[in-house]
């Protein structure tokens, strides 16, 4: 494994943070971090660039702890914070150039990965214009190209789509699964579209605790319940739907009702039988099986 989090602890005063936090990422699988607002991510991933110390735990990144070879383990790790950090009146080329030697590059190589980071995060165009000049979609490029620049073997990226177009989100998406394919890349983000279309792991993190870790395929195929989404031109009653299974109303208010169930067909037939029995004015009736989103809120909740 070339990123180990084993047991981690973080107290802030008498809060538990980061209450006994375990897992580990690999190279060429990329790792979607998730969790509500406030649950531990962004703590995490400070303590494992080394930005701060845990109370208790281990953080190994490529055999190296933060806390005792920061050094070492910096050059090891590309991170790109939620808050992008950047110096708005450099131009883009300048910082680039000043981040790369600040990692100890210099001359024709740090010239060549600089073209490299320009021409791969499509900022070839604007890499005259000062960062302050910059949209927030490509400003989220140039805090990508800084955390790239010094070619790490482990890659956090904390929101890195935040603010990009439709086009430039599906360039981004290319981006980070070429860069995954040789080194260990986490991807914490609130869009669950985000995780299912590039991700191959999910670890979910709540209160500052693991509640799940496994493969994306895994916890996907771990849920059996089907829903079955019911809409009707009447206004619809809970109750009369809750010996079929969980019950809640849709996105479309009191006509639309989403119903969990183990058995399609058995489920299917028992709405039926209530459209039926009550003369409802049938619209729609559809079945999936539970994407990401509606698992994380489960898990969750």
């Amino acid at each position: 494994m070339s990123l180990e989090v084993s047991q981690l602890t973080k107290l802030y005063g008498n809060q538990k943070a980061l209450d006994e936090v375990s897992f580990s990422a690999t190279p060429g699988r990329i790792l979607g971090f998730l969790g509500p607002n406030g649950a531990g991510k962004s703590t995490t991933m400070k303590v494992i660039t080394g930005y701060i110390s845990a109370n208790s735990g281990v953080v190994s990144v490529m055999g190296k702890d933060p806390v005792n070879s920061p050094k070492e383990v910096s050059k090891l790790i590309g991170y790109l914070p939620e808050h992008n950090p950047l110096y708005l009146d450099m131009y883009v080329r300048e910082f680039l150039e000043f981040s790369g030697g600040l990692y100890g590059m210099s001359g024709q190589t740090l010239k060549s990965r600089t073209r490299e980071m320009l021409n791969r995060t499509g900022l070839e165009p604007e890499q005259h214009k000062k960062i302050g000049q910059l949209s927030k979609g490509y400003r989220q490029r140039v805090g990508l190209a800084r955390a790239l620049i010094h070619d790490p073997q482990v890659i956090i990226l904390d929101e890195p789509t935040t603010g990009l177009d439709p086009n430039q989100l599906v360039e981004i998406r290319s981006l980070i699964q070429e860069v995954a394919k040789e080194k260990t890349l986490i991807l914490s983000t609130h869009i669950m579209q985000e995780v299912e279309a590039i991700c191959h792991d999910v670890v979910i993190i709540n209160k500052g605790k693991i509640l799940a870790s496994d493969s994306l395929s895994n916890l996907k195929s771990g849920v059996n319940e089907v829903q079955l989404i019911l809409e009707t031109e009447e206004e619809l009653q809970l109750e009369w739907f809750e010996n079929i299974g969980p019950v809640t109303f849709g996105s479309k208010g009191t006509s639309e009702v989403m119903i969990s169930c183990q058995d399609a067909t058995l489920g299917r037939k028992a709405v039926m039988n209530i459209v039926q029995a009550r003369s409802l004015n049938l619209i729609s009736l559809n079945q999936s099986k539970k994407n990401l989103e509606q698992i994380f809120r489960e898990i969750t909740r």
